[in-house]
């Protein structure tokens, strides 16, 4: 178990035992990834109330948790889709894909060709291009890379099998690597970069980057 891991793990084993230092060491660890996920559903607008509502949720629930810092992981997500389907109900919409570059920092890990042309991008670009993949395809890849679960955790929280998720994720990638191919830009099509301006130029970028797990992992 990685460091980081482990003291997530031993953070929310101290939490279930009522120690809210150790709860907000919790809260700390996962809610940037959490809330990039349910930006993935809900948008940006409705995001903050719908991962309050998961982290109620959670707090009331984390006594009945058991296991390690991933399973943790997955568990939360479920949650949080979950209240992020209810609200969508609620409001009569389909979900939707968004975000901001701060649940997108750096990801380790090796890059295969398809993570290479992620990594590649801006993360604003990243986030308006995984916002054309289809539904399944764009949850499987904020699952996979941004909330940085296995393909069993992964396929627990969407209710699949973990090889239609590898799938869908591997086909995200590739499609995200279609979707920035310079031949693609040039001619104006599907791939091109939504935020180049009519005449052509293309604003500077920041220098935060997304990796992906490597094709194999996928």
């Amino acid at each position: 178990m990685q460091g980081d891991d482990a003291e997530l793990t031993a953070a929310v084993r101290a939490a279930q035992g009522g120690d809210e230092t150790a709860f907000r060491t919790v809260y700390r660890s996962v809610q940037p990834r959490l809330l990039g996920y349910v930006r993935t559903l809900v948008g940006d607008g409705d995001a903050e109330d719908v991962a309050s509502e998961a982290w109620l949720q959670i707090a009331r629930d984390l006594g009945r948790f058991s296991g390690d810092a991933d399973r943790f992981r997955g568990w939360a997500a479920r949650i949080a889709r979950n209240r992020a389907l209810d609200h969508i109900r609620m409001r009569g919409r389909r979900p939707a894909v968004g975000g901001d570059d701060s649940e997108l920092a750096a990801r380790a890990g090796d890059a295969d060709t398809a993570g290479e042309a992620l990594e590649a991008l801006g993360t604003g670009r990243a986030l308006a291009l995984i916002a054309r993949l289809p539904q399944d395809q764009a949850e499987a890849v904020v699952l996979r890379v941004v909330v940085g679960l296995d393909a069993p955790t992964a396929a627990e929280v969407l209710g699949k099998r973990p090889g239609a998720v590898r799938t869908a994720a591997h086909r995200g990638l590739r499609r995200l690597a279609e979707l920035m191919s310079p031949t693609a830009e040039l001619t104006g099509g599907p791939g091109a970069d939504p935020r180049r301006s009519p005449d052509g130029a293309r604003p500077s970028r920041g220098v935060t980057r997304l990796r992906a797990r490597t094709q194999k992992d996928m």
